[in-house]
């Protein structure tokens, strides 16, 4: 077959979203568009959390490629299924097909597991020419007469060829603004082992970094199209804090200061040098994952930290004028009601500056999803409720009720009247209106989840 035209689709949540004041596009999506359009494809990404698809380019395309969180699958599945209907070929990825291939061929044609940067080229020469052979591309799911077939998988790309991949263009996005968040991405994989998390089976234990020029190049490129805030979406930022220092030093030695935002972990608190290039470089906020304040649930999220690496964090990293927004996860076993209010309390006294408190949700290709489904404690499978807004399965302390009216209480407790006022007192309109948006938030999100929890529970 000849394919001229292709289009990327990264599939929309449905409902109201709590958690997302900014939509973000994964940097993903747009950088496999990125690839395929200088391989002389013409290619458009639509990201429907930003603007909806333009169908009638998607269906006069000759490939679509349907890229889906655990969140957003079953609106990836109907989408497979209103493409395929006309005739054309359907190429899913993303962190849910990759774990769960078999469900996704249901709604597509292939799915490629994991990272596809040079298998998805290699599949679209595949059914362009019939080589390479559908058998030798690594990662790859598909079905013949005799039933599913998944490939060895493949091995994770080097360093190097991270380095040599393109910027994403972000102009390939369907009505891309990018006036609010830029997202920049520096490196990939995770040594740690968080129960909930699914980034080192995604990505990898062993990180690879771009080179620090070569992030520099792509903050100069960034600049000139763009004076939107930076969000480095690395899962941890500051994971090789020399190289992280040396960015910091080329960004400030450039003039390349304009304000960003990051992930990373508590620990970032032992290394007083590396905040100060972080506040001088233009470091806003730092989005922690802390989790939690029981230490046994510490031990079984096996986040190797403590509750005293907490309290160091925020105090330090306030210090150096850096603002914190501290995430909570709660639900595990050794959690009861009275743990949830705690950790309320303590995101309210401790000095974060914003705050979310999730309930637990267990996640196709984790540890935890595997223990839950095999003890038969999730309440469903309908994966549009895995955002973390939802109670999806039976909870050891509690009912899985009064872990979802907990947790929002408990984001409620932070966005009070006092928050607001307090921050209005400083004429700090940029936290009032947080604050504000944060109660409409908990409003908006009881109203949705409790006849939804009422049902299930």
């Amino acid at each position: 077959m000849k394919i001229r035209r292709i289009s990327f689709i990264e599939a929309g949540a449905s409902g109201f979203q709590m958690l997302r004041k900014y939509h973000i596009a994964r940097t993903g999506t747009v950088l496999l568009s990125t690839l395929l359009r200088d391989q002389g494809y013409e290619v458009k990404a639509f990201i429907e959390d930003i603007s909806k698809p333009d169908w009638d380019y998607i269906e006069s395309s000759d490939l679509v490629c349907i890229s889906t969180l655990t969140s957003t699958a079953m609106r990836a599945y109907r989408i497979g299924e209103r493409v395929r209907a006309k005739g054309i070929p359907v190429i899913m990825g993303g962190v849910h097909p990759s774990f769960l291939p078999e469900e996704s061929l249901a709604y597509s044609d292939f799915v490629l597991r994991g990272e596809a940067d040079f298998t998805l080229p290699q599949l679209i020469r595949h059914m362009e020419t019939g080589t390479p052979a559908a058998e030798d591309i690594r990662g790859l799911s598909f079905r013949n007469n005799s039933g599913f077939v998944h490939n060895r998988q493949g091995d994770f790309i080097t360093e190097e060829e991270l380095n040599a991949l393109p910027f994403p263009d972000f102009s390939l996005v369907h009505n891309w603004k990018p006036s609010i968040i830029y997202p920049v991405a520096t490196s990939r994989g995770c040594p740690f082992e968080c129960r909930f998390c699914s980034v080192i089976t995604m990505f990898g234990r062993k990180y690879r970094f771009k080179p620090v020029e070569n992030t520099l190049r792509e903050l100069r490129y960034i600049n000139t199209v763009s004076k939107a805030t930076k969000f480095f979406v690395d899962d941890n930022f500051t994971a090789n804090k020399q190289r992280s220092k040396d960015l910091m030093r080329g960004m400030i030695a450039e003039g390349l200061t304009s304000t960003w935002v990051a992930q990373v972990r508590a620990d970032v608190a032992n290394d007083t040098e590396l905040l100060r290039l972080m506040a001088d470089s233009g470091c806003h906020t730092l989005y922690i994952g802390f989790e939690s304040i029981n230490p046994e649930t510490l031990k079984a999220y096996n986040k190797k930290q403590g509750v005293e690496d907490i309290v160091k964090c925020v105090k330090t990293v306030r210090d150096h004028g850096i603002h914190i927004h501290g995430m909570f996860v709660l639900g595990a076993d050794s959690d009861d009601v009275e743990m949830i209010r705690k950790t309320a309390d303590f995101a309210i006294n401790v000095g974060i500056d914003t705050t979310q408190i999730m309930s637990l949700t267990p996640l196709p290709g984790t540890p935890l999803f595997a223990e839950m489904e095999q003890d038969g404690r999730l309440l469903h499978k309908d994966w549009s409720k895995y955002n973390l807004q939802h109670v999806v399965f039976r909870p050891a302390q509690m009912t899985p009720k009064t872990l979802q009216m907990e947790t929002l209480k408990g984001m409620g407790r932070f966005y009070s009247w006092k928050y607001i006022l307090k921050h209005l007192a400083r004429f700090d309109l940029h936290y009032v209106a947080v604050g504000f948006f944060g109660r409409k938030v908990v409003s908006k999100t009881l109203k949705e989840v409790t006849p939804y929890i009422d049902t299930v529970a």
